[in-house]
């Protein structure tokens, strides 16, 4: 089983700048109304769709409203990249800290409002 996990946008354009450009994913595929991008080494998905596409069932119509959802980054040098996202300016909305359970982690946010935790667990987390 594998997960794909999905937005509804009309950020399309945005999005995929943001996660290209900031976050060094690949595009997988896109077209007019759908962009599905991987992370880097190909291990994972994410998609975006944009809202009221005639091709999509009711379901998929409405835009997320950029609450109540967040993506985990797991990464081996969570400094090096805060410092990397820092560099190029990325806003942090929660700082670089480590946590009592011995996890370190920043977090940003994508143009849709998506809350992106960046993170190194703790051995055995």
């Amino acid at each position: 089983m594998k997960l794909n996990a999905g937005s509804v946008t009309d950020k399309l354009t945005e999005t995929k700048a943001f996660y290209t450009e900031v976050l060094d994913f690949g595009i997988t595929f896109e077209n007019e109304f759908y962009l599905l991008l991987h992370t880097p080494g190909k291990q994972n998905e994410i998609s975006f769709l944009l809202p009221n596409h005639p091709t999509q069932q009711p379901l998929f119509h409405k835009p997320f409203n950029g609450q109540g959802m967040y993506l985990t980054i797991e990464v081996d040098d969570v400094d090096k990249i805060y410092k990397s996202l820092k560099k190029k300016g990325i806003e942090i909305k929660i700082d670089l800290r480590d946590e009592p359970w011995g996890d370190r982690h920043f977090t940003i946010s994508d143009p849709n409002g998506i809350g992106i935790d960046i993170v190194k667990y703790a051995p055995g987390n």
